[in-house]
């Protein structure tokens, strides 16, 4: 799997919008990695373009140094957020300068460029050309432009695009590859691929006074982190974009031909998320109606944020955050309920076992529950539905908790095959769910895994992989309750 993220504005800060979407993609690529599958995450920032010229000029900054600021602070976002891409591509980079200058050549000379003259609307927020008066993602009035702009042939690869959509799910989900579809068979525009009038961007090779269309600059840094003219490159492409569902025409139409216009494969896949939304707006603002992202980390860590944002929000459809939703949850799921597990079953080991975890038994009761939860998760993670694994996960954990309360060990004589038999098997359910949670919190999955003892390495999802005889040891609560 090459899998990637938009590429980033950095006209404003990271946010739990940025957030989610970024969150989903290490967490899918991490659990490729735990099944044993090579994967290559890839994410960056986009920092041409009208929209960052105009924030840099209001605060009274060059381009250049809030291009460099804003990057920062989203390396320092994901560091926080424990999210292990492989490259930060930013448009600004002498590397990605030359894979764009490649890309314009390339398409520029199989003829599918040419010079003319745009009259029409635009939206800086959405760097889009649109027909509306006001833009209906950002509700602002959009701009009348009308300048000499090199184009792009769109139209010529109408049949090729309509075929592409029609005979494979590469966009997910359907309803999205429909709409896609739609935007096809209503007839396609030639757009255009350059300014004049703009000074920030990378200059068109054969038309220096021209910059390129930022979308034709940011859609390029998936070429970029693929390693495009290196050998490497293909190892890893065609990718797998996952995107928010407002830029879903550039990467299911522009995008595929660009891709077919320069002879290069087109994407595997096209995941498509809706908005994380509060008080039923999209979320567009590090701290917009109280939602800020980095307090939210320092107070509650970067596991309690990645749980929430992958358990609360199926891929696809919009979800609701409230600060009030994501406590209750963090307190319910991690607190009361998974951090008791982990305390409980420590706490009884080292006191009625001598700290030594005693291994499963094959007949265990957990093991028709874990092997269910097992399946139901596998299932989960390979369709990119992280909610649906992470559910079928919580579930083994309630049964483990049910077990120790129905089985009540800390009556059972120590050393009895009775008590040996109930934390053996509550031990081996909770390596298993350490295992599960992993691409979505490895820092508690790491926890889990050293307190029973079980060293690193690669890891079985069979029943039976915890051996026994280990050392298990208590540990301050996993998730400490926040007022």
């Amino acid at each position: 799997m090459y899998l990637t993220t938009p590429i980033y504005y950095v006209n404003d800060v990271p946010h739990l919008g940025h957030a989610f979407t970024t969150v989903l993609a290490d967490a899918l690529v991490r659990w490729e990695r735990l099944r044993g599958r090579p994967a290559r995450l890839v994410t960056g920032t986009d920092e041409h373009g009208l929209k960052v010229a105009r924030a840099a000029a209001a605060a009274g900054v060059a381009p250049a140094t809030l291009a460099d600021d804003t990057a920062a602070r989203f390396r320092s976002a994901w560091q926080d957020l424990s999210i292990g891409y492989d490259a930060f591509v930013r448009t600004t980079s002498p590397e990605h300068s030359a894979v764009v200058h490649r890309l314009l050549r390339s398409v520029h000379d199989g003829g599918f460029v040419y010079l003319g003259t745009y009259d029409g609307r635009y939206c800086v927020a959405c760097e889009a050309y649109v027909s509306a008066p006001s833009c209906p993602v950002h509700r602002r009035p959009t701009e009348h432009v009308a300048e000499e702009n090199y184009f792009f042939r769109l139209s010529a690869f109408a049949a090729d695009l309509e075929e592409w959509l029609t005979e494979s799910d590469v966009v997910r989900p359907v309803s999205r590859r429909n709409e896609a579809l739609a935007f096809v068979r209503a007839g396609l525009a030639d757009f255009s691929i350059s300014r004049p009038s703009l000074g920030w961007g990378i200059p068109l090779p054969w038309d220096p006074k021209h910059v390129a269309y930022v979308w034709f600059d940011a859609l390029a840094a998936y070429l970029t982190g693929a390693g495009w003219g290196t050998p490497s490159f293909g190892t890893w492409w065609p990718a797998h974009h996952l995107i928010g569902k407002d830029i879903l025409r550039f990467h299911a139409i522009y995008w595929p031909a660009m891709l077919l216009a320069a002879e290069l494969p087109l994407p595997s896949r096209v995941t498509v998320h809706g908005f994380l939304l509060t008080r039923g707006e999209k979320i567009s603002k590090s701290g917009l109606r109280g939602v800020p992202l980095d307090s939210l980390v320092s107070s509650y860590g970067a596991d309690a944020v990645r749980y929430h944002l992958l358990r609360s929000y199926p891929v696809g459809p919009d979800g609701d955050f409230s600060v009030g939703g994501f406590v209750a949850r963090y307190h319910a799921d991690l607190a009361n309920t998974l951090g008791n597990l982990v305390s409980r079953l420590a706490a009884l080991v080292v006191a009625r076992a001598g700290g030594v975890g005693p291994a499963p038994r094959a007949d265990s009761p957990l093991a028709s529950v874990a092997v269910a939860a097992v399946d139901e998760a596998r299932a989960g993670w390979d369709d990119g539905q992280p909610a649906e694994a992470l559910a079928a996960v919580w579930r083994l954990v309630a049964a483990t908790n049910s077990a120790l309360v129905a089985a009540e060990p800390w009556r059972l004589a120590p050393g009895s095959a009775a008590l040996t038999a109930v934390l053996g098997g509550a031990l081996e359910a909770l390596r298993l769910v350490a295992v599960l949670v992993s691409p979505a919190l490895p820092g508690t999955s790491t926890s889990i895994l050293s307190r029973i003892g079980v060293p690193d390495g690669p890891a079985s999802l069979d029943w039976g992989g915890y051996p026994g005889g280990l050392p298990v040891v208590k540990g301050p609560p996993l998730f400490p309750r926040v007022s």
